[in-house]
Order: structure tokens, then C-alpha cells, then sequence
């Protein structure tokens, strides 16, 4: 048995479909994750992401700190409740994690929220620590909170009828990433599926309340297989598949998120990510799409005519575009033809930026 969030029994009581996640029992699904996925996109829907790990960073070396541990720049947070997307490196510069951070202070009095992956909360934790050395900071996990995503075109208006007039003015208020608290909850403009919406957090005591009141008003609950599904057609790297401690962010389509500017500013893992740089001709991470019918899956071979071979990181059938896509770490040199090798068979392959679905416009 797996961890469960408080929504483990009502997530039973709607009809989800259970499967391990990072050691969390999480719903996969409630009937059909095709038409979860179609209803974020036309609409929205709420995800039970409370198995994400959230750790609050103060102190007066907070910022020190993280321009220490991150490979983007925490100093451009220059207003309450601003966000910014990093990777966290090792020395090599392999990434440990992604996350998002908040700035929960000032910037005159700075403290930082962190929301970091479930799969990788040990390792992180441990991380996190270890990077303190003569820092004067402070570490506090907030396991306290559930978390909830209402996802999809229609999230902020919908989710902002079933709250608090001061909750509400703050949700229609919010600019994109952008968190900021009310009383004991915290609200961000963030997300996971590439369609406007909000990540809450909220005590772990009020959770099951506040997502019968979601529910019951026609928001409908989305599993994780829809949220995968979601992702990926946004183009949104999963940990674990298409980013890891042995890719670095060059090599996963994360080059912006790495802030070389100031020069001076000397994060883990910078050195090795500035040699392979001005090494260039590394592998890149790329979006594909099968022309025919077939299902893209991770680890199928790729290969470039006259180039070299990668393979497929993430793959699914995309709901929206009907077809198979998927994100694919290929050759420097790859063009926009390749070919994927399903079953013993080579089929033609469409190269593409790896974004493919954004705000419900196909941009491909």
C-alpha cells in the first residue's frame, strides 16, 4: 500500500481507478480519460495533486541560497507572490529536479515557497540540506497542505463562484505564475496542462470539503492518465522520462530556464553545463508526430538518416490531435524528418517543436 492523500476515500467514492505514483495510490482515471482530457481543454477540471511536496525556504541567506541551488535566477522575483520555473543540478550538470518557486516574502525580506516533485521528495529533501552548509536558512516541509489543480479555460471563473469574496477578488486578480495567500490558503495562476487555471493549496483538514464543492458544482475530477496526456501535448517535461541526473537542461529543452547572466553567479553546475555549451553539438529534445496509425511509447528507437539515432522519451495518442505524439532526445543535426522503430517496423515521423498544444490551439 502506497501513501494516500486526504482524498484517497473519495476518490474510491467517485469511481477512480487507483495505480502507484511515485508511492502515492493516486487515481489514473474515473470512467474515461479521453474525455477528462477533452474536458480541461473545453472547459476544466480538478486534479488531487497533494502528493506534490512543498517546502517553504527563510532566513537571511534565503536568496543567497537558492542563486546557490538554482540554475535560473531567484533575483528576478521582484514582486509578492511572483514565480519562476528552475531546474536544481548537480555538479555535473545533471538535473536533480524541476520546480517552482514563489516569493513569499519581499524583496527587501525575502522567503520562498518551493514546490518540488513527489517521486523525487527523499532525494530532494536530502539535497536540500546538504546545500545549507554556512547558509543561515531555514527548512520547513509543508506537509500540512493538500493541493488541488483546477485546470482548463473556464477554471478561474468556475472555481471563484464557490469561494470567499476575498478569494475570489485574488483569483480574478492573479497574473500568470503568480501565487499568493489568503488566510491559510495559497492560491497560484500556474499548471501543468498548458490551458490557464490555478494549483491551491490548502489545510490537509479542509481538503475533502473544498473538493466535494468543486465536484458539485460540474467540476469534473481528472486523473492522472488525462494530466499525462495534458502535459505532454503542452510540452511539458515529466521527471523521470524526458529529464533526469543524466540529461542536463540543454539536452531537454530547458536551455531557458538557465540564467548565465550575472556571470558571476556561481550555481551548482554551472561549469559543466557552461563546457558543454561551448562544446555545442549535444543531443536536443524535440516533439514528433506519427503520420500513421501507431502509438509513440518511451524508449522506442529514433533514428535521423545520415545523422545517428535518439529515441522517444514520452509518447502517447493525443486526444486533441488525434494522432500519436510524443517529445524525442535526437541528434543536433536532426532535421524535420525522422523515422521510430515500432515492433520491428521503421515508420516516418513528422519533427517538430516540442510544443504542440497550447490553450486549446494546435500549433502544429
Amino acid at each position: 500500500m502506497g501513501q494516500r492523500t486526504p482524498l484517497y476515500d473519495l476518490h474510491l467514492a467517485l469511481g477512480a481507478k487507483m495505480v502507484d505514483f511515485g508511492g502515492w495510490d493516486m487515481p489514473l482515471h474515473y470512467g474515461s480519460q479521453v474525455e477528462e482530457h477533452h474536458q480541461v481543454r473545453r472547459d476544466c477540471g480538478v486534479f488531487d495533486v497533494s502528493h506534490m511536496t512543498v517546502v517553504d525556504v527563510q532566513g537571511a541567506d534565503a536568496l543567497r541560497y537558492l542563486q546557490r541551488l538554482l540554475a535560473n535566477d531567484v533575483s528576478r522575483l521582484q514582486s509578492p507572490g511572483k514565480a519562476l520555473y528552475s531546474a536544481m543540478l548537480n555538479e555535473e550538470g545533471g538535473v536533480i529536479d524541476d520546480l517552482i518557486v514563489y516569493l513569499l516574502g519581499t524583496p527587501e525580506v525575502p522567503a520562498y515557497r518551493l514546490v518540488v516533485n513527489a517521486a523525487t521528495r527523499d532525494k530532494d529533501l536530502v539535497w536540500l540540506r546538504a546545500q545549507i552548509t554556512d547558509f543561515a536558512v531555514e527548512l520547513r516541509e509543508r506537509s500540512d497542505f493538500a493541493m488541488f489543480a483546477v485546470q482548463g479555460p473556464k477554471a478561474r471563473a468556475r472555481t471563484a463562484e464557490l469561494v470567499s469574496q476575498s478569494r475570489a477578488s485574488l483569483i480574478h486578480e492573479l497574473k500568470p505564475f503568480q501565487g499568493l495567500p489568503d488566510g491559510n490558503w495559497f492560491i497560484a495562476r500556474t499548471g501543468y496542462t498548458g490551458e490557464d487555471g490555478l494549483e491551491i493549496m490548502l489545510p490537509a483538514g479542509e481538503a475533502v470539503a473544498f473538493f466535494n464543492d468543486l465536484v458539485g458544482a460540474g467540476i469534473s475530477p481528472i486523473g492522472l492518465g488525462a494530466r499525462d496526456t495534458l502535459r505532454l501535448e503542452a510540452g511539458l517535461n515529466l521527471y523521470g522520462q524526458d529529464m533526469d541526473e543524466q540529461s542536463t537542461p540543454l539536452t531537454c529543452n530547458l536551455a531557458w530556464t538557465v540564467a548565465w547572466e550575472p556571470s558571476g553567479r556561481a550555481f551548482i553546475g554551472r561549469e559543466a553545463l557552461q563546457r558543454q555549451h561551448e562544446a555545442g553539438g549535444y543531443p536536443r529534445l524535440v516533439g514528433v508526430v506519427l503520420e500513421e496509425r501507431g502509438v509513440l511509447r518511451a524508449h522506442q528507437v529514433v533514428r535521423v538518416a545520415g545523422v545517428g539515432e535518439g529515441e522517444i522519451t514520452s509518447g502517447s495518442f493525443s486526444p486533441t490531435l488525434g494522432k500519436s505524439i510524443a517529445l524525442a532526445r535526437v541528434p543536433a543535426k536532426t532535421g524535420d524528418r525522422a523515422e521510430v522503430e515500432i515492433r520491428g517496423k521503421w515508420y516516418p515521423l513528422r519533427v517538430v517543436q516540442p510544443s504542440f498544444v497550447r490553450h486549446g490551439k494546435v500549433l502544429i
